[in-house]
């Protein structure tokens, strides 16, 4: 999908100065943007994600109200390398004094990123995530599952009433059998494409048939038009099935982009959406054990202590989900198998994806209710650590700027991981969506 974006001009689309840089605009930005026919400020405007001004002009200052009558950002693209010009500059910050979202690049790789922010916007609106539950928190560990916001219907009510996205329930119990039931040799065709791509390490044969029914049941279940995103309550309902759901994750994001969501975290699915496909991220789901909370995360994790670090320890987060880091995409890690389940929640036939993602930079995101603010943390992945014999076989170490700041703020256990920092995309994603960005530390 491309975005669609009208072109407004001052005086006349005959100026020749608005006409030349109208054509480089489409050539610039004519595989991820429509650019409409120009219309003149002021008037009625067809359907589009953004007003893009090729020219500007000193008559801005008295046309204050038309620009805001627009109700749609404001993109100020005027030079012809696909950026801001610098004599503009007064120009824009006075529309933003004034309430209009202005969108001025610096450099063409911002103004293309501006096109495909909005028409992920736009994409969102009508999209639909598919949540596979039955009776979410009365399951296995229901002290803990029962705590969760995702599962609220406020909740759910809420990510549709902001972003568009439609949130579908349907029964974990129905998918687990109609994976059951596919034959063996069906999910034996499915390995052949597979086999030379995945990485096994000790696994019984069973074990990766029941894995590859659940991705072919999902696959069937998700492949109309519009599913951008599924997600299933596999462990607190895991008695439903024989296996778990991380190599379909995996792979059906590596066939078509599909976003993935543990344990149905629709909030975590959305937040991890925006990350891969917006801001082009390598993005995963975990869940995060701040060294400052002792005892209790090193409980949950069945762990002696946490790992050694050269120095302020209560500036660092133990990353670990299902027994490893979580579930990260083949074509994101720079190690990855799928094993032999960790957990004792899951069947005995489940398994889990190993996998880590490159050190270095990294950045935490998560969206926070009632979903207005983007929560953003900035820091370093500094290494892994496991520990035999415990839920956190192979966790990633982060290292962030406040940790104290870090456990007051917090907006949950789940935090979608990125490689590398994206503080100008996350702010430009923060703007074209009317999202706070709110950094930790």
């Amino acid at each position: 999908m491309k975005t669609r974006l009208v072109p407004l001009y001052f005086q006349s689309p005959d100026d020749p100065d608005f006409s030349a840089q109208l054509s480089a605009l489409r050539a610039l930005l004519g595989d991820v943007a429509e650019i409409l026919p120009p219309q003149p400020l002021g008037s009625s405007l067809p359907d589009a994600d953004a007003a893009v001004f090729p020219q500007m002009l000193g008559e801005a200052f008295r046309r204050l109200e038309q620009f805001k009558a627009l109700g749609l950002p404001v993109l100020v693209i005027t030079s012809e390398f696909g950026t801001v010009s610098m004599w503009d500059w007064e120009i824009n910050q006075f529309l933003r004094s004034e309430g209009v979202t202005v969108v001025a690049p610096y450099d063409l790789a911002q103004a293309r990123l501006a096109c495909r922010l909005l028409a992920l916007r736009r994409g969102l609106r009508g999209a639909r995530f598919v949540v596979y539950q039955d009776n979410p928190g009365e399951g296995f560990q229901a002290s803990i599952f029962k705590r969760f916001y995702w599962w609220e219907e406020e909740c759910t009510a809420r990510l549709q009433e902001r972003f568009g996205v439609e949130i579908e329930r349907r029964s974990f119990k129905e998918l687990g059998a109609r994976a059951k039931a596919i034959p063996d040799e069906s999910a034996r065709q499915a390995w052949q494409t597979w086999q030379d791509k995945v990485q096994l390490g000790e696994l019984s044969e069973r074990a990766l048939l029941s894995a590859l029914k659940v991705y072919l049941a999902v696959g069937q279940d998700t492949a109309q038009e519009r599913v951008i995103a599924a997600g299933i309550n596999c462990l607190n309902e895991s008695h439903f099935s024989d296996s778990t759901p991380c190599l379909a994750w995996n792979l059906l994001f590596e066939e078509r982009g599909l976003v993935w969501g543990c344990e149905a975290d629709t909030v975590a699915m959305l937040t991890k959406h925006l990350a891969i496909h917006g801001l082009g991220a390598q993005a995963m789901m975990t869940n995060l054990y701040p060294f400052l909370m002792g005892q209790a995360a090193l409980k949950h994790e069945r762990i002696p202590a946490f790992p050694a670090v050269a120095e302020q320890p209560e500036n660092h987060v133990l990353a670990a989900h299902c027994g490893y880091l979580g579930v990260v995409p083949q074509s994101f890690a720079s190690q990855w198998a799928l094993r032999r389940k960790v957990l004792a929640i899951v069947d005995e036939n489940a398994s889990a994806i190993d996998a880590r993602l490159a050190e270095g930079p990294m950045t935490l995101l998560k969206l926070v209710p009632p979903f207005d603010t983007l929560s953003v943390v900035e820091g370093q992945l500094s290494g892994y650590a496991g520990f035999p014999g415990s839920d956190c076989l192979n966790g990633a170490v982060l290292r962030v700027p406040d940790g104290r700041r870090l456990m007051r703020d917090l907006a949950s256990h789940h935090y979608i991981l990125a490689a590398g920092q994206h503080r100008a995309e996350i702010d430009l994603l923060g703007l074209l969506f009317g999202l706070k960005v709110e950094r930790i530390g």
